[in-house]
Order: C-alpha cells, then structure tokens, then sequence
C-alpha cells in the first residue's frame, strides 16, 4: 500500500512586514536584504494569533482540497518548533478546534525539516494500514525573531501549510523520503534559553536567549552540501537523475542558498519553486507553502515527479519524491 497526497492548503497572516519596514527598525536597507536573501516581504502574526490558528486555516484548505471530512482524520502531524505553548502539543488544540475526534495528534519538532519528517511519518501510517493523515507544517518565527538583530530579523516569516495523504490506487504516490540529522553541530542554529537546560527567567530574557542565534556564514555552506546531497540521495532511490525532476521545492531559506543547489543538480530556474521573496523563511512551513502555491499556479500536473529538499536546525536534512 502506498501514500497519495489528496490536497494541499496554505495560510499566511494579513499583516505584510516590507524591507522598507525593516529599514526603520533597524540598520539595514531593502537593497541589502535583496542582495542577500532576496526577501521583499514577510507575513506576521497579528497580536493574539497563534501557531495552531494558523495550522487551522491550512489545515481546512486541505482538507476541503481532498475532499476528506475531519472526522475521517487518523492522526493529525504538526511539525512546529513555535508551537501555542510548551504542553500541551499544538496538534492537540488543532485536533480539537477541527473536530477530527477520532484523530491521534501529536508535534513533530525537526525545524525546517519538520515537514518532510512529518510526511515520512505519515506515509508510514498509511502504509500501516491507515486511511488518513492529516500533514501540517505551521510556525510563528516572529515570536522566537529578535528584531534588533539586523542578521536575523530580515530572514523570517509566519505561515502555514498542509497537506492530506490517503491511500493511493494509482501510480500517484509518495515515492520515497529521507531523513537525516547531526547533533554534533547543533550550535549553528539554535534557541540557547527558555527549556529545561536553561529554563525561563528574568536573565534568559533580558539577556535574549529565548531568541533565534544562527551562525550565517557556516549555515550557508552546510546548507548547501546537505540539500544537494539529500537530493541526490532521492533521486538515486528512485532510479532518477536531475533531468528527471518536473519541479524542485526546495526549503526556503535564501535565494543564494537555492541558486547554488539548483546550480550544482544543473536545474533551470522554470523547474526550481521560489517564493521566500513574499514569505522569508517559514521553517517548517515553508515546503507545503510554495508546494500549495505550485499546484495553485498549474505548475504541477498529473504524473509529475515532484523532489523537496530541506535543511535546518538540529542540524537536520531531508528529501521526498512525490509522483503526482
């Protein structure tokens, strides 16, 4: 038995933070940001939204995409690391606030990985004999950003994005996934305060170690080496070679980041999906997103041999093939 994604739905807040907005909070300029990343704009959370409003939102779009009632959900996915709170798990509130009463839920915390790990979880649980899963990568990183931090703050946005997977009775499919990690270099992008090694306080917050810290330099070049290489892997896996590939969705993280693995898998940008420059990084939401935005721009067709790829925290990568 095999995994089929159903639907797809997105989300991202109203509220659109510019580089010019930026400019006035901090020592930067649009051309710089531009130049960089190549970020326009941002999507933040208004007062009062949280990480599961948002999955909710994505999460209904899929499911009507699919066609599938949310009481006909197994288990509900969420891969987030700004979850509503610490405990209980935000896929418990999305469980509830959907009505999937039958549905098992639980967080997956892989960072910009969370969603490809959630989509390898959860095409085991259909090859297991489940019939629905519900898939969601959703992520509030304003509230983790320190918009004092020129390096940082220009780099990440709020959203959410979803998919449905069901059991598969034709060759579209969930061809294969791949997940990797290494802990040995987990300071290159980390959250140092606020968990049980440095719990909340007075110091973890004047001190801004409840914030996002992200050695850029080093970032870039593992990011790189590790997206290639998982993507490669995926490919090896499935009898394919570049050419191959209809589309590539790539995490997004930064637009050099994406030129150089595109580059290096000698891809033409009509095969590459980009759309950080409307989003920034949404970690774990950022894959589903530009996946969503694909199928609603007819770049993806029937038969079509979809690879993601990803890297991020933890240090953490992974890939997927997806036969639509």
């Amino acid at each position: 038995m095999n995994s089929v994604i159903l639907g797809t739905g997105a989300y991202a807040p109203d509220r659109v933070l510019t580089n010019a907005d930026l400019e006035r909070m901090v020592e930067t300029s649009d051309s710089w940001i531009l130049e960089r990343t190549g970020i326009r704009e941002r999507r933040i959370v208004q007062s009062g939204q949280a990480c599961s409003d948002l999955a909710i939102e994505a999460a209904n779009r899929a499911l009507l995409a699919a066609r599938v009632s949310p009481s006909d959900i197994d288990v509900i996915l969420l891969a987030t690391c700004t979850g509503d709170t610490p405990l209980p798990a935000t896929a418990c509130l999305v469980q509830h606030r959907l009505g999937a009463v039958r549905a098992a839920a639980c967080d997956i915390s892989a960072a910009c990985c969370g969603f490809i790990y959630a989509l390898a979880i959860g095409d085991v649980y259909i090859k297991s004999g489940m019939k629905h899963v519900l898939v969601i990568g959703a992520e509030v990183m304003s509230a983790i950003t320190d918009w004092t931090d020129r390096n940082t703050c220009v780099l990440f946005g709020d959203g959410a994005g979803a998919v449905v997977l069901g059991r598969s009775v034709d060759e579209s499919k969930v061809l294969s996934t791949h997940l990797h990690a290494n802990g040995r270099i987990s300071d290159l992008i980390y959250v140092p305060g606020g968990g049980s090694r440095d719990p909340a306080s007075d110091d973890v917050l004047q001190n801004k170690r409840c914030f996002i810290k992200m050695r850029g330099n080093e970032t870039f070049k593992i990011a790189v080496k590790t997206m290639e290489e998982a993507t490669h892997e995926a490919l090896k896996a499935n009898g394919m070679v570049p050419q191959d590939i209809d589309l590539f969705i790539p995490h997004q993280a930064n637009v050099r980041i994406l030129r150089a693995v595109s580059q290096r898998l000698g891809l033409s940008e009509e095969k590459v999906m980009i759309n950080l420059d409307r989003f920034g990084n949404t970690s774990a939401a950022s894959i589903p997103l530009a996946l969503d935005q694909a199928i609603q721009d007819g770049r993806i067709k029937r038969g079509n041999k979809v690879v993601m790829a990803a890297f991020g925290a933890g240090l953490t990568w992974a890939s997927a093939v997806v036969q639509w």
